[in-house]
């Protein structure tokens, strides 16, 4: 086979935009670092009217638990996140925390890429239902993808 036809391969570069946007559905490592480490997070949905940002406290977050490839929010209102998710499933979460170190300095945020969907029966709501008596379910988010932001 001759190098013009052979299979392109991908390069990893150590410490750049490709490296860090790599596709995972994994929370470990310094993701786990951040998330664990963060006061709160931004939840972006996309719908019919354009993005949409709310929010929701880590530690409600971690109350449920991170089984590694999914993560759970327990949902008060969360009526146009729920609206754009019948829409468009996807979403992305931003996690930043200060006490993080990285190779240029302190403080370190990710994104957890995913799809969503936003449950108000089943047994992962009466979970969220039962640790948050305001929660009127929970916002399941199946992780696709992590990425590192701030070098």
């Amino acid at each position: 086979m001759s190098r013009a036809s052979a299979p392109a391969r991908p390069v990893i570069y150590r410490n750049s935009p490709i490296e860090r946007s790599r596709t995972m559905n994994k929370i470990e490592g310094i993701y786990r670092e951040v998330i664990e480490k963060s006061e709160w997070l931004a939840i972006a949905t996309t719908g019919p009217d354009g993005p949409h940002l709310a929010a929701s406290w880590t530690r409600y977050v971690l109350a449920l638990g991170i089984d590694g490839e999914e993560i759970l929010i327990p949902a008060g209102r969360y009526e146009k996140t729920g609206e754009n998710l019948q829409h468009d499933p996807r979403v992305e979460l931003l996690f930043a925390a200060r006490d993080v170190r990285r190779s240029g300095g302190e403080g370190q945020g990710c994104s957890v890429i995913g799809m969503a969907e936003l449950q108000t029966t089943g047994p992962k709501a009466d979970t969220a239902k039962a640790k948050f008596p305001w929660a009127r379910g929970v916002l399941i988010v199946k992780i696709t993808g992590l990425k590192t932001h701030l070098p």
